[in-house]
């Protein structure tokens, strides 16, 4: 991901003795002058630092007092962030006798007076903390952190921690470092924050932070951590332990059979990037994504209308904790083709100028890029991209070679496991076996390709995490899609009619309305079709608390009831819900078998070694 902050703690990183290094300054210019910007953020008074340091005019802003005070050199604006402290703790410490600093909201004394302090606090009962700074302890208000103080300036400069490298070297530096997408922690200071840190300054003093500042500066990216510390969960293992992947601005790939749950697995990784305060754009040509809308941050446009204008998505993205969902539902797939050919590059020039949106994604993917030509609507080499498609192998060669992570659903086309398994060259799961179990995944499993340091080698299957919001099917995706051969819904012959057998959900919606359906609102026959034939576990839900009450209370309109919940769920309107009687559904395409129960992916070559 792109680079666009510095932050740099003060005494320690890139001072010695309250000297700041002449090395650090020059390289901040210089980094300034190529279109970062770098901050202070410090345990220091403001008066006291203005003091040592000189001119501060060199930082595009300063956190001060540990996160409680702001200061934008540009035009010598002060904001504070936290409440003073109390006069009363004041007066005590001075009657005491304790030796101490005091600014705004911060008091600044000796870290053997620290027992000292607390007892006042709690003799008090004052809303107030300590935080240790090497051989100082300072005092502030409850919540209020560099990290905090932090956040508000990149708030006030429309800027993303994500986008942000922070440099420190002591106990105080935890929360900054925590904050910004990768935390760098000096070689010099404390080990505690060493081993908290995503990556190591190397060197023995502040010109070292100088030198590193140069390499972030040649560079214009975030450094690759040593370990991923944001992670998006996916699942749960076989064994029961967590599946997660790490977050380093990868290009990532779900795949799978049609209706075998990837719009649901991409819009998980989706959601959980929102709620961790990524800025997302979702291109979504089948309207499964709308609900994302729930959360917060998050717009969805062209539902009805023409697609937005390049200009105006540019314009929603230009705040740092804005996502995008971009609905293409409505429009022809001759329309989506030329937007999406538009508006792919318009946000990669975005991205690349302003490092947002952190993530792209592009749902059926092989739709709209199929040749080697449409490659070049992306730019891999900026990464971020999450792509969704049932034929992974009609994508372009340069688009798999750059993919960095494979998630996928059921998928029982040999042609594209084939492709798969090219992409996991090099890999210890070779066994064909292993591979032939794609094709008998649940609707809520899935498997992470080898390849990746989270896989280990292997094909780790998962049971897919729950999700926040629902999942929303599009009437023109899934309304009349039919379910294999044998797991069609039958309505048993009555007085009236013969047996019949539904394969589709309009036709379901259509022929419960002329049925007796006590037996089946007993029997919870419902919901469980709709959850273990067609894998929509939340509306399941919903019909199953219909039919719980139902048999507590039966009353005449439940059937209305599951209709309507399922013409709610799949956009369907009571004149759209079937065809006139006698006339015939087309299927959209032909729904592979799917057997009664998932087996486990379990290669034997893998059991027999322990695995």
């Amino acid at each position: 991901m792109k680079l666009s902050v510095i932050a740099l703690d003060y005494d320690g990183s890139v001072a010695s003795h309250d000297v700041m290094s002449a090395a650090v300054r020059e390289a901040v210019a210089t980094a300034r002058r190529s279109g970062l910007i770098v901050v202070l953020a410090t345990g220091r008074l403001l008066d006291e630092l203005r003091r040592v340091a000189g001119d501060l005019r060199g930082f595009d802003g300063v956190v001060a007092e540990n996160g409680a005070v702001l200061y934008m050199p540009a035009n010598a604006h002060t904001t504070r962030l936290a409440p003073g402290i109390p006069l009363a703790y004041l007066a005590e410490l001075r009657r005491l006798g304790v030796p101490h600093q005091t600014g705004y909201s911060l008091v600044d004394a000796d870290a053997n007076d620290a027992p000292v302090l607390l007892n006042v606090i709690r003799t008090l009962e004052l809303p107030l903390v300590l935080q240790f700074n090497g051989g100082r302890v300072m005092t502030v208000p409850q919540g209020v952190s560099k990290a905090t103080g932090l956040r508000s300036l990149l708030t006030a400069l429309r800027q993303s921690p994500h986008n942000t490298v922070a440099i420190g070297d002591a106990e105080n530096d935890h929360e900054l470092l925590r904050l910004a997408e990768v935390g760098a922690a000096v070689e010099w200071g404390s080990a505690t924050l060493r081993a908290a840190a995503d990556v190591i300054v190397p060197g023995a003093g502040p010109p070292a932070v100088a030198d590193y500042i140069a390499g972030l500066v040649a560079s214009r990216q975030l450094p690759v951590p040593m370990r991923a510390r944001r992670r998006l969960t996916l699942g749960t293992a076989n064994d029961g332990r967590e599946v997660s992947l790490g977050m380093r601005g990868r290009n990532v790939l779900v795949a799978g059979d049609a209706m075998s749950g990837k719009s649901w697995a991409a819009g998980l990784v989706c959601e959980q990037l929102i709620l961790q305060g990524y800025s997302v754009c979702i291109i979504d040509p089948e309207g499964d994504y709308r609900v994302l809308e729930e959360l917060p941050g998050v717009t969805v446009v062209g539902v009805h209308d023409r697609p937005p204008a390049p200009a105006d998505v540019v314009r929603a993205l230009r705040y740092p904790d804005n996502s995008l969902v971009i609905d293409l539902s409505s429009h022809s797939a001759a329309d989506k083709r030329e937007y999406i050919s538009t508006i792919l590059p318009v946000l990669n020039a975005v991205r690349r100028r302003t490092g947002l949106p952190h993530r792209i994604v592009l749902d059926e993917a092989h739709y709209f890029l199929y040749d080697d030509h449409a490659a070049r609507l992306l730019d891999l080499e900026g990464h971020g991209y999450t792509f969704v498609t049932y034929q992974a192998s009609r994508l372009p060669a340069a688009l798999l070679a750059a993919t960095e992570a494979i998630i996928v659903t059921r998928e029982s086309d040999p042609q594209e496991i084939a492709a798969l398994r090219a992409w996991c060259r090099g890999c210890r799961s070779r066994d064909p076996i292993c591979w032939d179990g794609l094709a008998r995944l649940g609707i809520a499993q899935a498997v992470l390709l080898p390849g990746t340091e989270e896989a280990g080698g292997e094909l780790i299957q998962f049971t897919l995490a729950p999700r926040l919001t629902p999942h929303v099917r599009h009437r023109n995706k899934y309304a009349d899609v039919p379910v294999a051969d044998g797991r069609g819904f039958v309505f048993n012959a009555s007085d009236h009619q013969g047996s019949r057998t539904v394969r589709t959900l309009r036709q379901f919606a259509r022929e419960l309305g002329r049925q007796d359906a006590d037996a089946y609102l007993r029997r919870g026959d419902f919901s469980r079709w709709i959850g273990d034939v067609h894998g929509d576990h939340s509306l399941a839900a919903e019909l199953r608390e219909l039919e719980a009450r139902y048999r507590a209370a039966p009353w005449n309109a439940a059937s209305a009831s599951i209709i309507q919940a399922i013409r709610y769920r799949y956009d369907l309107t009571p004149s759209d819900a079937g065809p006139p009687d006698g006339a015939k559904e087309s299927p959209l395409v032909s729904a592979p078998k799917i057997p009664d129960t998932a087996a486990d992916l379990v290669c034997p070559a893998a059991a027999a070694e322990g695995r």
